[in-house]
């Protein structure tokens, strides 16, 4: 997992006038939005008492196993890492639904592992959906894979080049792949971070940002998704899945445009004969997926990346429902 090796492809901005006006608003953006100028130490959820932590030939994460050739789901979080308590939470529902489960950490909570989200290798997925079918719990020809935010990128990149995966849930999704985050170190994407991920030892094609309009994150997505003509090659084939595909997403996600970029993937899939179903909540925004909100929790929070506490709040509860219903039937 180390970047020796790797062929990295760093991307110069362009287009966006002055380099050092753009590139302090860039990293105002990200700053401000995601990668906060203390870098937190990354949040490593523990298992519930269910599951257990599991580090096993490079893989690191909380294993739910399920009752005797069950279906299993692999649950990747966002730009956290993975190993977050909003994806321990989906791991634990989705385990409580009667699925074995691994909730994977994909960089930052063990030394071993890649300490920002960069050229992450696509080779640690493969890995961890063969653990899954190795297992005695696990039905191996059941296997699905949700993924969320940064984790939809993964989990949309593996489900193209498995046809065995089963079933795929992408939540707040994108539709390309784009340039990595350094919550450590904010001030690399002033001249640019390379690709999210990689594979084969090869930086994956991603698309740039787009115009730095203010410190604000979501234009740099949105302006870039202009220029995806330009760069097909960033585009995640998801054309290529052959299991059906939930997508879900926030009509007022501030982090950025999930629901315009989970329609592009609909229309993808479906115009090539595939299977997908789009919920999109116009109320809700960046956190307006996962399980509802336990008695008494502050909504409020979910506020933070876009759409209202109640459409936040409305969303989760009316979405995961239909999230545990999609595993139901597409694993059975």
């Amino acid at each position: 997992m180390e970047e020796s090796g790797i062929k990295r492809s760093r991307w110069k901005p362009v287009g966006i006038g002055c380099l050092g006006v753009a590139a302090a608003l860039i990293v105002a953006g990200l700053v401000a939005v995601i990668v906060k100028p203390w870098a937190p130490e990354m949040e490593v959820a523990d298992p519930g008492p269910a599951g257990e932590r599991i580090e096993d030939d490079g893989l690191v994460g909380n294993w739910y196993p399920g009752g005797p050739r069950s279906s299993a789901v692999l649950v990747l979080g966002g730009s956290e890492g993975g190993l977050g308590p909003r994806a321990d939470a989906m791991g634990r529902s989705l385990h409580g639904a009667g699925h074995s489960v691994l909730v994977l950490s994909y960089f930052g909570a063990v030394d071993h592992q890649p300490q920002h989200l960069e050229l992450v290798e696509l080779e640690l997925f493969d890995q961890a959906v063969a653990w899954l079918r190795a297992r005695p719990e696990v039905d191996p020809q059941q296997v699905g894979v949700i993924g969320t935010s940064k984790g939809s990128e993964a989990a949309l990149l593996l489900a193209s080049s498995d046809p065995d995966i089963a079933a795929v849930a992408a939540l707040v999704p994108s539709s390309v792949v784009w340039p990595g985050i350094n919550q450590r170190e904010p001030w690399e994407m002033i001249f640019g971070l390379d690709s999210s991920w990689s594979r084969g030892g090869e930086s994956v094609p991603f698309l740039p940002y787009g115009e730095a309009r203010g410190p604000d994150v979501f234009e740099l997505y949105r302006t870039g998704l202009e220029t995806v003509a330009d760069h097909p090659e960033a585009v995640i084939p998801v054309e290529q899945i052959t299991g059906p595909v939930l997508l879900v997403c926030g009509e007022q996600d501030t982090l950025w445009p999930s629901c315009p970029m989970a329609q592009q993937i609909e229309e993808r899939i479906t115009t090539n004969g595939g299977t997908a179903e789009l919920l999109a909540y116009a109320d809700a925004g960046h956190l307006g997926v996962g399980p509802p909100l336990d008695p008494g929790a502050d909504a409020e929070a979910l506020t933070e990346l876009g759409g209202t506490a109640a459409g936040n709040a409305s969303a989760r509860a009316d979405g995961w429902p239909q999230v545990l219903d999609f595993f139901r039937h597409a694993l059975a």
